[in-house]
């Protein structure tokens, strides 16, 4: 068991992107942490899973009645078909957890996980209506649209309000992550779409736009991400501020694409006249995910476990350049920094040392 040499944390959405880079992060520094999620499932060794339904406050009381947290990180979320039912359902999700744990007294911080929807609007009129100008900064004000960010962070400030407890929110941007049993995920999704293009010998064909193409970017890592989480959950700077999250470097898809069909041995093509979204051309990549999946006897034969095709193909085809300030964290104290194409090879590498992409 691991010595509790700092406090109690709780991780809700512990199986998720994040959530898995967090539970690793705190049980490494010490933490006494708690994993939250519907399945209860825990794939982080040293993080205590606790199964709750995030919509049932009765069932999140009982399942946390024994756990006292000083330090709560929100990183779960729920896609719905419309953008009123993303804001009531996942208000929801930040209200129960935070009136099952804040009337405790115990809480000292809780952080949030958002992303640049903050900027770039909802998925009902994503990167379509009036956004600030790149690269987005904290101090832009929300967007004249509804957006269920914005009712998540008013839920995180009218509870700490009430309990007394600092808050966080982190605007993550893409994102590069190893996890298990979670597709959203750009690394993953990209490299078992890179896996298919090799088993069928078809080229690596770039599925977004031209402004992607050939404009500059920039991604989040996940483990820089839960490092900026708990920086600012346990240091003052860190305390009732919003801050932007991503790698630190900037890139452009045509140079970062090449560098990703090397790592798999394919053939790297580019955009060509219009966009080609993956959800357009993957109609038979389950069955042969399966036959790979059963060749190399993988950990994961779902191929829907895996990659998210029209995930990936939302932030690849927008029309317009999408990059992120870091100045406001990097004052404040926070230092971390990804090479983006070092984070990528990463990934690819611990997914194959696990058995959920093919040895190479």
């Amino acid at each position: 068991m691991t010595e509790n040499k700092q406090g109690v944390a709780l991780v809700v959405g512990a199986t998720g992107i994040v959530g898995q880079a967090l539970g690793t992060q705190l049980v490494a520094a010490g933490w006494q942490t708690y994993g939250l999620s519907r399945s209860g499932g825990s794939p982080v060794d040293g993080m205590t899973p606790v199964a709750a339904d995030l919509l049932d406050p009765a069932a999140l009381d009982e399942a946390l009645a024994g756990v006292d947290p000083e330090l709560v990180f929100v990183t779960a979320w729920m896609k719905k078909d419309t953008e009123a039912e993303n804001i009531e359902v996942n208000s929801a999700t930040v209200r129960n957890v935070l009136a099952a744990t804040g009337p405790k007294g115990s809480v000292r911080h809780a952080a949030l996980m958002t992303g640049l929807k903050h900027y770039l609007g909802p998925f009902d009129s994503y990167a379509t209506g009036d956004m600030p100008d790149t690269p987005f900064h904290e101090y832009e004000e929300r967007l004249d649209s509804p957006n269920f960010y914005y009712a998540q962070e008013d839920e995180l400030f009218a509870a700490a309000a009430e309990h007394g407890f600092g808050w966080s929110v982190h605007r993550a941007h893409s994102i590069f992550g190893y996890a298990t049993g979670n597709a959203m995920n750009m690394a993953l999704t990209l490299s078992v779409y890179a896996e298919i293009c090799r088993e069928t010998n078809a080229p690596f064909v770039f599925p977004g736009s031209e402004t992607q193409w050939n404009g500059l970017t920039d991604v989040s890592d996940s483990d820089l991400v839960g490092e900026q989480m708990i920086w600012a959950a346990t240091d003052p700077q860190g305390r009732d501020q919003a801050f932007n999250i991503v790698n630190g470097d900037v890139f452009r898809w045509r140079w970062l694409w090449p560098q990703i069909a090397e790592m798999f041995g394919v053939e790297p093509v580019g955009f060509e006249g219009s966009p080609r979204p993956l959800d357009d051309r993957m109609g038979e990549a389950a069955e042969i995910w399966r036959t790979i999946a059963e060749r190399h006897h993988l950990a994961e034969a779902d191929v829907d476990r895996l990659a998210s095709w029209w995930h990936t193909d939302g932030d690849l085809g927008r029309n317009i350049e999408c990059l992120t300030d870091m100045t406001k964290s990097r004052m404040a104290g926070f230092l971390g920094f990804r090479s983006t194409v070092d984070s990528f090879a990463d990934k690819v590498e611990r997914y194959r040392a696990s058995n959920v992409l093919p040895r190479r």
